[in-house]
């Protein structure tokens, strides 16, 4: 026997295995490829194509070029108003949630008796039907009898805000809604991220007399800026799809003083006449401003960590 030969089987043996954890490891992820890309991707690729054509759910889409997308910038008013709402909510709700989920997970980040039913009673508004949290809240935002304009009258304000029945106030009260149901899930993945700073670098710094303000500012944001990129990039593609709090709570109204670009689709495609073609035109100018404002987080978080 050779020394070639005897130098050959091990390089084929290890091509076998190889190829082996290969196929095992394509075996693994396919059903959830092939989940993906049915469910999810294809109708992606067909909603591209959709936005271009004049189509109402039934017989053969007709193309039209750029025709939805000029109507939509040009002579649809409501989408308009959808957009500034839209934006509205993600400025107000982005930096509220941000604010509230990283105070919750600097405050249970502690060991101590109870700290769980706490970190839990903060997450369960994330898992609670939605349907019970927008009822309840408009309960509670009652004009008349709802217990927050009862305290406010009882503190001394005579004429407290109309909030959901308002157009001024109804965004507002959409945005402390959403805020309270999602910072305790944001609150898990900050407690993930604090649990990963070294403890010896706090006790360095209470050391050399650093204040609790100073060591929560060089050294827990420093040490979370991944966990915040991540949570910001998430909050920021959430608060611009959000759907079903706005439908719930207010339906957009008053109006179309919360009408907001996922409740507009909803509205183009399964309510009127159906124009499948148009709301997919509407659907992939949220995708395109979604991806922008992703791309610039993304830019803006490299350019910090040089």
């Amino acid at each position: 026997m050779t020394t070639a030969t005897t130098t050959a089987r091990p390089v084929r043996r290890r091509s076998r295995l190889r190829r082996r954890n290969t196929l095992l490891g394509l075996s693994f992820i396919a059903p959830n490829f092939i989940g993906f890309a049915v469910i999810t991707l294809v109708p992606i690729l067909i909603l591209f194509y959709v936005a271009f054509t004049q189509w109402y759910a039934v017989g053969t889409p007709k193309w039209t070029g750029l025709a939805n997308f000029r109507k939509l910038f040009l002579h649809d008013s409501t989408f308009i108003d959808a957009l500034i709402n839209t934006l509205y909510y993600t400025a107000a709700h982005l930096p509220l949630t941000l604010a509230a989920s990283l105070g919750l997970a600097v405050l249970l980040n502690r060991k101590m008796r109870g700290m769980a039913f706490f970190r839990t009673a903060a997450f369960f508004p994330y898992v609670t039907s939605i349907v019970a949290i927008a009822l309840v809240w408009n309960l509670m935002f009652s004009p008349d009898t709802g217990p927050i304009n009862q305290l406010l009258r009882f503190i001394g304000l005579s004429d407290p805000p109309g909030w959901t029945v308002s157009s001024t106030w109804a965004m507002p009260a959409v945005i402390i809604v959403g805020t309270w149901r999602e910072m305790g899930y944001y609150m898990l993945l900050f407690l993930a991220g604090l649990q990963t700073i070294p403890a010896q670098l706090y006790e360095a710094a209470q050391v050399d007399g650093a204040s609790a303000w100073s060591r929560f500012w060089h050294i827990t944001l420093p040490g979370l800026r991944p966990t915040t990129f991540f949570i910001t990039v998430m909050l920021t593609i959430e608060s611009m799809k959000v759907f079903d709090l706005v439908f719930v709570m207010t339906a957009g109204g008053p109006g179309t003083s919360t009408l907001v670009i996922s409740q507009l689709i909803w509205r183009r495609a399964f309510e009127g006449e159906g124009e499948f073609g148009y709301a997919s035109a509407i659907a992939l100018v949220l995708f395109v401003i979604c991806l922008g404002f992703t791309l610039v987080q993304f830019v803006i978080n490299r350019r910090s960590e040089k």
